[in-house]
């Protein structure tokens, strides 16, 4: 963390003074420091430093409205003391973070910092590039365009590939690259992802949706469809 760049929050202190004394936290209150902070997601963090409370918000919220900043720092000091948020606060915060907006900014943000690890599609059995161009001739219409593809460097025990659109990479469980593991199976896991690709996360009412409806009905258009949920069900 150290050496990346600051910055104070301009009536920071007072405004987690102020919100300290509307949530009834207990005590005198504390000194505070808030900064803008470059983290590679819309990260909040609190944190104790002897007798200053240190606050850090990611500096893609520079640009909020000033009660988009409340509602954050009113999550964080409720977090740390016990106490229950405003709601009215806290909704302004969740709509803004989870604007179509904002999150295209986090994407923006993220292809500068966030490093990519989807460098070699070739597995050792496997290789994603090939599997990509077929699927996307076959599902696509070789329409859509190829992002960064890997593998992953560890076996991740659950998850079986996941899509980045920051650094815009598919990276799939190292797991699938073995000799036992069917071609038609990495196909599914590959083509989930790229329906990622074309049906992004967003907002619904007050939540994200990432597997909407419209993702659902196309998953199912796949050919072994049943046959590969079947087989990684049995291999989770």
């Amino acid at each position: 963390m150290s050496g990346r760049r600051t910055e104070l929050l301009p009536g920071g202190a007072p405004l987690l003074q102020r919100l300290f004394t509307r949530l009834g936290c207990e005590g005198r209150p504390p000194r505070f420091r808030v900064e803008f902070y470059p983290y590679a997601n819309l990260v909040l963090t609190i944190r104790r430093r002897e007798d200053t409370i240190l606050v850090r918000i990611s500096d893609l919220l520079r640009v909020a409205p000033r009660a988009v900043l409340e509602g954050g720092a009113a999550l964080l000091l409720a977090r740390l003391y016990r106490r229950k948020a405003p709601a009215a606060l806290i909704a302004r915060y969740a709509a803004y973070v989870r604007s179509h907006r904002t999150r295209q900014r986090l994407n923006r943000m993220r292809r500068r910092r966030v490093a990519t690890s989807a460098e070699n599609p070739r597995g050792t059995v496997h290789d994603l590039a090939e599997v990509f161009e077929a699927l996307n001739r076959r599902y696509f219409e070789g329409r859509l365009e190829r992002p960064h593809l890997g593998w992953s460097r560890r076996a991740w025990r659950r998850q079986l590939g996941c899509y980045d659109p920051g650094p815009n990479q598919i990276v799939l469980n190292r797991r699938l690259d073995r000799p036992r593991v069917p071609g038609y199976a990495v196909e599914y896991v590959l083509f989930h992802e790229m329906l990622h690709v074309k049906h992004p996360t967003r907002r619904s009412g007050c939540s994200l949706i990432s597997h909407s409806r419209e993702f659902r009905e196309e998953e199912k258009r796949f050919a072994e469809y049943a046959r590969a949920r079947q087989f990684l069900n049995r291999l989770a």
